[in-house]
């Protein structure tokens, strides 16, 4: 297995509000993890710094590695930061309001737990096709799944970036579980809107696809989502899933 990630500021926007991290618990349970803020600069870049860091710091303290303890861990881990959030954003006028998605993948065996907020977004690459494996908390797509609105539509939609699901929220948040097993040769993305507005599913698996270092790739997603038109932050956070080889160990 090999992991690895990038977060850019894109070409439109003067500040970062991304985070993405990777962390490993006592176990050697790895999670990864994307998010992407809102309310403005100093409070975006606050609340998806607050998920991420405080969720990894807290899983590696844990020696957690049973999937029903894990999937409960991440639910209420989630829950403490969002009533963390949304502390910080109503006890200080600047970042009033402030919010963030948040997705989350743990490494389990051949399995993923996924958890997710909003809009931020987890694909799975097997076998020459593109799987989106998480279902977006935002407004056109409850507009899409009430018939409302066809997926063409919702591309180019104005209001696409509004969320119906965020972390940072009074009371407790919704958060999306779910559980995918994974096969060698299995690419997982963990991305922003930044990248998944940017670039189509058959770009995105493409570049996925490409017979270069994952770096390599990574970078790839990253310049052309710019080249697109990098109109947010773009963040991508790749896994590979392999056995090593001959040419790992000789590098």
């Amino acid at each position: 297995m090999q992991i690895e990630f990038q977060t850019n500021v894109g070409r439109k926007r003067k500040s970062n509000q991304d985070t993405v991290g990777v962390y490993k618990n006592k176990s050697g349970v790895i999670i990864g993890i994307v998010a992407d803020g809102m309310g403005g600069h100093q409070a975006g870049d606050t609340a998806s710094f607050l998920v991420v860091t405080g969720l990894g710091k807290t899983w590696e303290e844990t020696s957690l590695k049973d999937q029903e303890e894990v999937a409960r861990w991440l639910v209420s881990d989630i829950q403490r930061e969002n009533k963390i959030i949304y502390s910080e954003g109503s006890n200080n006028p600047d970042k009033f309001g402030m919010g963030t998605t948040v997705v989350i993948a743990a490494l389990l065996d051949n399995q993923i737990l996924l958890a997710h907020v909003g809009d931020s977004r987890a694909y799975i690459v097997r076998d020459g096709a593109i799987r989106q494996l998480t279902d977006d908390h935002s407004l056109v797509n409850e507009l899409v799944k009430t018939g409302e609105i066809t997926e063409d539509m919702a591309a180019k939609h104005p209001k696409k970036n509004i969320l119906v699901r965020s972390v940072g929220v009074p009371g407790e948040v919704e958060v999306d579980l779910s559980v995918f097993s994974i096969k060698e040769q299995d690419h997982l993305l963990l991305c922003s809107d930044g990248l998944s507005n940017m670039l189509s599913d058959s770009e995105i698996k493409g570049i996925i696809q490409q017979p270069k270092p994952l770096k390599e790739r990574v970078e790839r997603l990253i310049s052309e989502a710019n080249e697109a038109g990098g109109t947010d932050n773009i963040t991508a956070l790749l896994i590979e899933f392999r056995s090593p080889s001959k040419e790992d160990y000789e590098a």
